[in-house]
């Protein structure tokens, strides 16, 4: 039989708070197990590697609705379809890194125009932004 755990014993095997643990059960992320009477609720040991997966998810930039799909898709062994949720992922993070650089040249271009501007002239950052 799995070992079975408090809230608190479950985050400090997953490596998170309680309210952690809390806020993805209210995702509907992880079951609330019942609670008897006069004691506390008791949860699988194995839950951990669910946590577990869940943050490494969520630092590889999936939302946690995409990380309940990706739950559901890992319990009915499709690969193809999480291998298709992981491209659009990826898809997305190239186009942020892209609008990322274009904002760092337009940010840097603006810093070089203060820099080589004249004292009480108009700043040029400020000019830029209340452009219509």
């Amino acid at each position: 039989m799995d070992a079975e755990l408090t809230i608190g014993k479950l985050a400090e095997a997953a490596g998170v708070n309680i309210e952690t643990i809390r806020y993805y059960q209210r995702r509907g992320l992880l079951d609330e197990p019942p609670k008897p009477l006069g004691g506390q609720r008791r949860y699988s040991a194995e839950l951990a590697g669910r946590v577990r997966f869940i943050k490494r998810a969520q630092a590889l930039g999936f939302t946690l609705d995409e990380v309940s799909a990706l739950l559901a898709l890992d319990s009915a062994c499709a690969c193809s379809k999480t291998r298709e949720l992981a491209s659009r992922k990826l898809a997305l993070i190239k186009q942020k890194m892209a609008d990322l650089a274009t904002m760092q040249q337009v940010l840097d271009a603006l810093i070089q125009q203060c820099d080589a501007g004249s004292v009480g002239a108009d700043c040029p950052i400020i000019d830029v932004l209340a452009r219509d």
